[in-house]
Formats: C-alpha cells, sequence, structure tokens
C-alpha cells in the first residue's frame, strides 16, 4: 500500500501555507459571548534589535496558553499590542538620528519617535506571526495611539475627580542623563566598583574623632547630622555633642538612631541629603532641613563650594584627594558596592528633591494583598515576588516624568493663581501645545492657562491593558463580556510594574480585579547562564532560527526545554536537536498514512495496553495543560511517541496491520488502535506545534482544521504500568540478543515468551520471527 503522505521528511516551508490558510479560514475569529477567556498580552517593546530568541519562546508560550484554552471549548479573546511609549523611543531616536531630545523642537521630535519605531515593529510583527501566534493582528494596538493615550488619559481625569492623585516636593529617584524622575520599581542594582572612605570628623572641644565610612564623600555638604546605634557605648559620652564635618567644617550633632549599624565601618553614619533612601527616611524622621547638593544637570550646586559645576564621580575623586591633603582619611578601601541604576538607561540614579505628581498607593496596599492571594499564580512561588514588593512600598507612586514621547498629563494651569484644572475625559490632550479647553478659572476666573509640559510614567499606560482591550468606557456591551479578563500572562521581571501596577490602577477604576490567573515566565539565558539582553550583546536573534529550523521544531525546544517559571538557556544546537522528534511523528504518520481510517474495531490485548498508555498520557498533558506548564505535555508526549508507540507498539502490530498471519479482524483492531492512537498524539501536541499538527491532521483525518477540534479527554482506563515494563524489557532482550548473535531484526530467533506475556504472544511472535517450541 502506497502511504498517503508522499513526503519523506516534514518541510517547514510548509508553515508559510498553513499560516496562509488560517488567515483566510478565519479560524481565530472573536466574537464575544456571555463566557469568555481574555488574555492581557504583554505587548512587546520594540527598542533597537526587536526581541532576542528568550523573548520569542516567552510568546510561542503564550499562544500555547491560548491553543490550550480554545482546544477547551473556551472563546478565546487574544489581543495583541505593541508598546511604544516612554525612555527606550527617546533613546533609539536618539542614536538613530544623532539628535539629543532637549536640543530637538518637541514636536518635531515627538515625529522622529513614531516613525522610529516602524521598521522594528514590523519585524516584530512578522516574527509573531512566524511563530504562529493565533492572536489578533488585523486589530493590534500601539500604546501611542491616540486612542490608546485617550484612555490613559480619561483614566488619569477620573481618579483625579476621585480624589487619587496630588502634587507634593519629595526627594525622588532621578534619572539626570535621561532628565526624569523614576519610580523604586524602576530601579535595579548592580555591583559596581567603587572607593570606601574611612573619614576623620573631630568632635568638638576634644581631641577626639570619629571615623565614618562612606561611598559618598562628595555629599559630606549635605551632611546635617551623625547617627550612633543607641546600645553603641563606644559613643555614649558624646551623643548630643557638636561634630566637625571635614572640608566644610560644618558643625552637626551625634544623635542616636536603630538604622546605624555597630558592625559597619566605625559604627557611625553621616546622614546626608540624600545618598539613599535610608538618608530619605531619615530626613522625614528627623525633620533635618535639606541641602540640595546636586542638580537636576546631574552636577555639583553651589552648596557644595568649590566642587560646584564636577560631576559627583569628577567631585567624589577630587573630595577623596583634598581629604588625604588635609590628613583626614584613615584608609581607602577598594569594594564592589551594589548601586541602583535606572532599570531603562542603566545610569546610576541620584536622590533629589523635585515636585512631581502622585498616585496614591500607600493606602491600597492591604486591598492590594488581599486581591494579589485571590489570583492564581502559575507557577505558585512568584506570587511572592508580588507580596514581597507590596511589603517594600513605603510612598505613592510618582507617577510624571519630565521626558517628551509618552502620554501627556492633562492639566493646565491659571496663569494668574496657578490653579490646575483638568479637562472632561473622551479626547486626546497635548496641553504643551494646545489652547486650554477651559474658559474661566475655577478659583480666580482667570482666561489665560499655561499647558503642563510633562508626561506620565509609561506604566500608566501599560496598566490599563485590560481595560484597553475590553473597551472600557467604548463599548460597554463588549466590556462587560470580556472584563475582568481571564488572564496575564508575563516575566517575573515586571511583577513589580506592569502586573502590580495593573492591580492597583484597575481595582481603582472599577473596583475589581483585571485577572483572575497570572502566568510568569523566568528569565531567557544565554549559554553561560546570563540573562539574555540585547544591551549585553547575548541575544539570539530568533527569526533566522525559526527561518531555518521552522516555527514548530523552536516552539517544540520552547515547551520541553522550559519548565515554566524558571530560567532557561537558549542554545541553537539544542533547538536543531528538536528536530528529531519532528521527524519521528513525520515518519510514524507516514507509515500510518498507508492503511486506511477505520472508525472502529475490537482491539486485541497488545491495542488495549497501547490504549491504557495512551489514557495515562492524556491525565498527564490535562494536568500541565490545566497548570499552563507545556514542558509536561512536550517531554510526555515525546516520551510515549518514540520509546513505547513507535518503538514497541508500532512494530508489535505491524504484521497484523497488514494482515499478515492475523484475520480480518484482528488486522482492523490494529489499524484502528493505530490511527486513535496518533489522531490522539496530534491533538495533545496541537497547542504546542500546531504546523506540523494542523498538515497531518487535515491530510489523514479530517478537512476541518485541528485547531477547532475539542481536546481528547481521559477514559479512564485501567493501566498496568508493570506490563509495559515487561513488554519493553523483553522486546530489549530479544534485539540485545539478536545483535549478539549477528542476526538481523527479521531472523527467526528461539526465545521463550514469558507467562505474564501470554496475551501478546501472537503479536511478540510476529514482531520478533519468534521460535518458542
Amino acid at each position: 500500500m502506497e502511504p498517503k503522505i508522499a513526503e519523506k521528511a516534514w518541510n517547514p516551508e510548509l508553515e508559510k501555507e498553513i499560516l496562509k490558510q488560517w488567515v483566510n479560514e478565519k479560524i481565530y475569529e472573536f466574537t464575544p459571548k456571555n463566557d469568555n477567556f481574555t488574555i492581557d498580552t504583554p505587548p512587546p517593546y520594540p527598542s533597537g534589535r526587536p526581541w532576542h530568541i528568550g523573548a520569542a519562546a516567552h510568546y510561542s508560550q503564550i499562544d500555547m496558553i491560548a491553543r490550550t484554552a480554545r482546544m477547551a471549548g473556551k472563546n478565546v479573546y487574544f489581543p495583541i499590542g505593541i508598546d511604544r511609549n516612554g525612555l527606550p523611543v527617546e533613546i533609539y531616536t536618539e542614536k538613530k538620528h544623532n539628535i539629543r531630545m532637549r536640543e530637538t523642537e518637541r514636536g518635531e521630535f515627538l515625529k522622529l519617535c513614531r516613525t522610529a519605531l516602524d521598521d522594528l515593529e514590523a519585524e516584530m510583527i512578522l516574527i509573531m506571526k512566524s511563530l504562529g501566534i493565533s492572536g489578533d493582528f488585523t486589530n493590534y494596538y500601539r500604546t501611542d495611539s491616540e486612542e490608546y493615550r485617550t484612555l490613559t488619559q480619561s483614566t488619569f481625569i477620573d481618579l483625579w475627580k476621585k480624589g487619587q492623585v496630588y502634587l507634593a516636593n519629595r526627594p525622588n529617584n532621578y534619572d539626570w542623563v535621561s532628565g526624569t524622575t523614576i519610580a523604586d520599581a524602576e530601579i535595579t542594582y548592580e555591583d559596581l566598583p567603587t572607593k570606601l572612605v574611612y573619614m576623620k570628623f573631630q568632635i568638638k572641644d576634644t581631641d577626639k574623632e570619629i571615623i565614618i565610612a562612606s561611598t559618598r564623600p562628595e555629599l559630606l555638604c549635605a551632611c546635617k547630622t551623625i547617627i550612633v546605634n543607641p546600645e553603641d557605648e563606644r559613643y555614649t559620652n558624646y551623643v548630643g555633642k557638636k561634630v566637625i564635618v571635614p572640608i566644610t567644617n560644618v558643625e552637626v550633632e551625634l544623635r542616636t538612631h536603630h538604622s546605624a549599624r555597630q558592625e559597619f565601618g566605625s559604627g557611625a553614619v553621616m546622614v546626608c541629603s540624600y545618598g539613599d533612601q535610608n538618608d530619605v527616611a531619615l530626613f522625614r524622621e528627623l525633620e533635618l532641613k535639606e541641602i540640595v547638593a546636586i542638580g537636576l544637570d546631574g552636577k555639583m550646586t553651589e552648596a557644595a563650594g568649590e566642587y560646584v559645576g564636577l560631576k559627583p564621580k569628577q567631585a567624589r575623586t577630587k573630595i577623596i584627594e583634598d581629604l588625604e591633603k588635609n590628613g583626614f582619611v584613615e584608609k581607602i578601601e577598594d569594594i564592589i558596592h551594589r548601586t541602583p541604576v535606572s532599570e531603562r538607561s542603566k545610569n546610576p540614579i541620584e536622590i533629589i528633591p523635585m515636585e512631581e505628581y502622585y498616585l496614591k498607593q500607600k493606602e491600597a496596599i492591604e486591598k492590594m494583598k488581599k486581591l494579589g492571594q485571590e489570583i492564581t499564580f502559575y507557577p505558585a512561588m512568584h506570587k511572592q515576588i508580588l507580596m514581597n514588593w507590596l511589603e517594600s512600598i513605603n510612598i505613592d507612586w510618582p507617577i510624571s516624568r519630565r521626558r517628551y514621547y509618552g502620554t501627556e498629563i492633562p492639566i493646565w494651569y491659571c496663569k494668574s493663581c496657578s490653579e490646575p484644572h483638568v479637562p472632561e475625559p473622551g479626547k486626546y490632550y497635548k496641553p504643551w501645545l494646545e489652547k486650554c479647553p477651559i474658559n474661566n478659572c475655577s478659583k480666580c476666573k482667570g482666561t489665560e492657562f499655561v499647558g503642563e509640559e510633562r508626561t506620565f510614567d509609561t506604566w500608566m499606560d501599560s496598566s490599563v491593558s485590560p481595560l484597553f482591550v475590553s473597551k472600557y468606557n467604548k463599548d460597554q456591551e463588549f466590556f462587560n463580556k470580556v472584563y475582568p479578563t481571564s488572564i496575564r500572562p508575563q516575566a517575573k521581571d515586571i511583577v513589580r510594574t506592569w502586573l502590580y501596577y495593573t492591580l492597583l490602577r484597575c481595582e481603582q477604576l472599577t473596583g475589581k480585579k483585571p485577572w483572575s490567573e497570572a502566568w510568569v515566565m523566568g528569565y531567557g539565558l544565554d549559554e553561560k547562564g546570563m540573562k539574555m539582553s540585547k544591551s549585553k550583546g547575548n541575544a539570539i536573534d530568533p527569526l533566522p532560527v525559526i527561518e531555518q529550523f521552522g516555527a514548530d521544531t523552536f516552539r517544540f525546544w520552547s515547551a520541553s526545554e522550559i519548565n515554566h517559571g524558571y530560567d532557561f538557556r537558549c542554545n541553537e544546537q539544542k533547538i536543531e536537536s528538536t528536530k528529531k522528534f519532528l521527524s519521528k511523528l513525520w515518519n510514524v504518520s507516514r507509515f500510518l498514512s498507508s492503511f486506511p481510517v477505520i472508525e472502529s474495531g475490537i482491539p486485541t490485548e497488545t491495542d488495549k495496553w497501547i490504549l491504557a498508555e495512551l489514557d495515562n498520557l492524556i491525565k498527564e498533558c490535562k494536568k500541565g495543560y490545566d497548570e499552563y506548564n507545556f514542558f509536561i505535555p512536550a517531554i510526555a508526549i515525546r516520551e510515549f511517541t518514540w520509546n513505547i508507540f513507535a518503538a514497541h507498539y508500532i512494530e508489535m502490530v505491524k504484521a497484523r496491520a497488514y494482515g499478515i498471519g492475523f484475520s480480518d479482524e484482528e488486522r482492523d483492531g490494529a489499524i484502528y488502535t493505530l490511527h486513535k492512537t496518533l489522531s490522539t498524539i496530534l491533538k495533545l501536541l496541537a497547542p504546542i506545534t500546531p504546523f506540523i499538527t494542523e498538515h497531518l491532521w487535515k491530510t489523514l483525518y479530517s478537512s476541518e482544521s485541528i485547531h477547532k477540534q475539542k481536546q481528547v479527554t481521559s477514559e479512564s482506563i485501567e493501566n498496568n504500568n508493570k506490563i509495559t515494563k515487561e513488554i519493553t524489557e523483553f522486546n530489549s532482550k530479544v534485539w540485545n540478543e539478536k545483535k549478539a548473535q549477528n542476526l538481523s531484526l527479521k531472523d527467526s530467533i528461539k526465545i521463550t515468551i514469558p507467562e505474564s506475556l501470554e496475551y501478546f504472544k501472537k503479536d511478540l511472535k510476529s514482531m520478533h520471527n519468534l521460535d518458542d517450541s
């Protein structure tokens, strides 16, 4: 019999044709019903070369979530978006056009930003489509669109009216290179080399000195007090006395405070405005008057005296020289210091008092903890990232930024009395460019206004993604059907930003949590175990890999390599090696395509055995799919297909399927079981490798897409794992014995079949050409 599948190998080029079929057939088209499965898909950020291979693996698995849900009978809404706001866009634009944002006319710079990422966005969309991602590309959104920014501004206006927003002058994290405030959640820490300087502070009217170790001697001019631990007996006699700050000769008081650690350095700490967040807390608690030592230009202010105009690092070098020259240094150590840096720009941050807008979050922490507990996390361990972050929040969220490419804060100020005014929601406003839509000041009746020039933190945009895709304030009927959304899939590094801010904002606006499930993936690492990123230069471009090996090979690697929630290493050789499984699946399917599909058959004991093993596979896959952990079904399907079904069952029933030495009833039982097993494997595998399963399914079983089928369910067949072990061990014994006797697999051999395998005797004799007389 000639096989129905003529090609001897799976050709990844077929994926392009299958993609066209899916588009033409509109098999993923979404029509809202009363019960929907909505995915709050992360909008990827096209900054620099778009995506590395780890991100592509991440989005492949998000698609597996969608495909799993569809085959579970759910009505899946899978929106796609692109995140284009904020600092990365601006930095990319500056590099591309060799310009500086603040030296370019704002309108012109915004125009360049809008077009700078178009090519990168197009490539990103191409990658997503090539991967077989089954989202809504026809209506994909951009976070810099007028429609999206209108929603961001409208939600801000809503919260403003609810009293959730206020203006305050407070110490803020400041990225002086990009010239903007950043929130605590946007800070990461890097271990950087620096000097720990042990400085001599004279206790006034004594010949005693206190040694204070600091990595920030350039902030001596901002020192307002010295603290020691109240239990530190070394300083008991000096508490309350004046201490003379070296270089500046300013006198400050020696106080006690529990935050001073006796074991660090000399146990004495200088409190400056502002070396770190501990300084910020101490200045508030002790009601100290701040000195602004570093300005918005990132340089030392006049408060630094002769060091004015120097950058902090330059001032540090100069002041260390002066301290040494004047005998104020006991010793200097070269150390590695955990330094706060901007997550976006990678610049070390400074803490500078600035007037910014804040969104209230401190008062919502307990509510956020409660909502967090109500959300099911996959894996459960990553819920702790959210809970740890909630425990660490001690200030409200600074939401204003001093940048250009972002959603503008919709506020105008009365020119006469400075009273702020917000317009009515529903329109996209540009206060820096447009006339105020309000005619008279509500306070002084003035008629002239000045527009706000600042923009929002980009998380103000991203945090309303579930509202945007649900058509909040736009289509109430649609919104009621798809919101709250079902699941938030994302990476673990943005739990404290995107996940948390979305939870906060959506609850503030709707009174509901935005989703009931959160799926959190680990990092893509390079071969050395380093986090993969474009800035480090260790990122692998996914498009050439997909073009070379095919999307299904890449996707199966993603599923079989990544135990969900854990970091994973990316290796092209491993990706290539997964082709072997797809080749095995193809060869099995090609062989079975020689036999007609039989709707029913009377299975023998051999057939019942493999059907019991198949049922066990169904149960195992369901467990993995229910937890959105695709590692479980990928490994189980590969193991079953390769090492049980192909290696043992097919070989056992091959002669029977051809009808050689068996009755028609026995033959049909084998053919029925072969096709039932293969069709089940294809369905189980479809969410992971959608292309090859689609092609084989349509070639062998149906004209309707496999992705429109319901997933198979367990028939609760009792499974005897002992029998499987005995069958595989017996087969291996025969093969090894033939090899030892230099016999071919077709040659006859005299081996007795064990009594426990009596039910399988006829198939085993045929399989091995046994002489058991």
